[in-house]
């Protein structure tokens, strides 16, 4: 597929510039003019795009890319040496942060839903941000150990619970990344439990003083789904070989 036709592809779906972000969305890095082989990960570190050139990629998708907000703009040292490479192999970066996040179908929020089997029933916003999560409910009561368990074994890493209730889990809300601070917006919603990626020192006297059950499960396994899941979109709907490439990251 021609890279231009993907871009705009892309932006058609996930409608990047309806949604205000910390980083550009879209094409960060450009280079070739068709995309033959895809390669997708959560993050645009040096790893991902050394395991890229190696499957000999037209193109990385992330959802992590460059030039975050704060982040400094001059290009030395990591950042030259990650740029430097895709533009000596002419591979396109194409990244996507909070639409990613947000989105019904493709979405980190809805993939995790579905990793751990958890009905959608709505979403809710915090602050500027539109759909910055979405609350629903397990099919049966859960004890924290066994949601623990479950996160576990899903994600594949064990999440730090912090246990602000004694009450079974049915009602859960969610927001992938780093997400902690929206455990205000979660116990306004009346729910059991929050689900998110990080915690900070505070998380655990909202927890507490809001008598609500919080799971910190991992900024990089809350997130690793939705993009592996555009990517497989993408493959299907144009013809073009995927893969995606897991850097692992206790974070």
């Amino acid at each position: 597929m021609k890279t231009s036709d993907c871009l705009n592809y892309l932006e058609t779906l996930l409608k990047s510039k309806s949604i205000k972000d910390y980083a550009p969305n879209g094409l960060q890095i450009s280079g070739k003019s068709e995309i033959k082989t895809l390669i997708t990960g959560v993050t645009a570190n040096e790893a991902l795009i050394d395991a890229a050139i190696n499957e000999k990629a037209d193109a990385i998708l992330v959802h992590h890319g460059f030039f975050f907000k704060g982040e400094e703009a001059v290009i030395t040292g990591m950042k030259r040496n990650r740029i430097a490479k895709l533009l000596a192999q002419d591979i396109n970066l194409i990244a996507y942060h909070l639409p990613l996040d947000f989105h019904p179908v493709f979405g980190n929020n809805v993939a995790l839903a579905a990793i751990l089997d958890i009905e959608v029933e709505g979403t809710f916003s915090s602050g500027p941000w539109q759909q910055a999560g979405c609350f629903g409910s397990f099919k049966k009561d859960l004890t924290p150990e066994e949601l623990e368990k479950c996160i576990h074994q899903k994600l594949l890493r064990r999440p730090l619970h912090i246990g602000g209730s004694q009450k079974r889990i049915r009602t859960v809300a969610w927001a992938t990344g780093a997400a902690q601070d929206y455990i205000v917006e979660a116990s306004r919603l009346g729910v059991d439990a929050y689900i998110t990626g990080e915690a900070s020192e505070r998380t655990c006297h909202y927890a507490r003083e809001l008598n609500i059950h919080f799971f910190s499960a991992g900024h990089h396994a809350t997130e690793r789904y939705g993009v592996k899941n555009l990517g497989s979109h993408l493959a299907d709907k144009f013809k073009i070989k995927h893969k995606f490439i897991d850097i692992e990251n206790p974070i």
